[in-house]
């Protein structure tokens, strides 16, 4: 009987768990050294754009541009995607160009309109 207590109540806490972190932010977390691909990296900049947007951080204009390039750079600590989109209906002309940064592996780094 104790043994199918623990057994009920490990299965449990196991398929719970998985519900409890599982969510659409969490589509673009990665672990492992496998380099991802520029589609895989897009969708994550599009992710987090809209993230952005919705925080107050960016215009709401910013919705409906496409990333403008996307290119593997040498970072501060090592290879990084850089995702550029551009808008210039944006009311501030220093704010035309928004650059994202990303790990090899696709995780979000920053993001800022001076490329840095």
């Amino acid at each position: 009987m104790r043994n199918l207590f623990v057994a009920v109540h490990l299965l449990s806490a196991l398929v719970l768990s998985k519900a409890a972190l599982a969510g659409p932010g969490d589509s673009c977390h990665f672990h492992g050294s496998k380099t991802a691909s520029e589609p895989v990296v897009i969708k994550c900049a599009d992710q987090r754009k809209e993230t952005l947007i919705k925080r107050g951080k960016l215009e709401k204009g910013w919705s409906d541009t496409k990333h403008h390039s996307i290119d593997l750079v040498d970072g501060k600590k090592g290879k990084e995607w850089r995702v550029i989109y551009k808008n210039t209906a944006v009311s501030d002309p220093t704010k035309a160009s928004l650059f994202m940064f990303f790990t090899p592996v696709g995780n979000f780094i920053a993001a800022n309109h001076s490329g840095q």
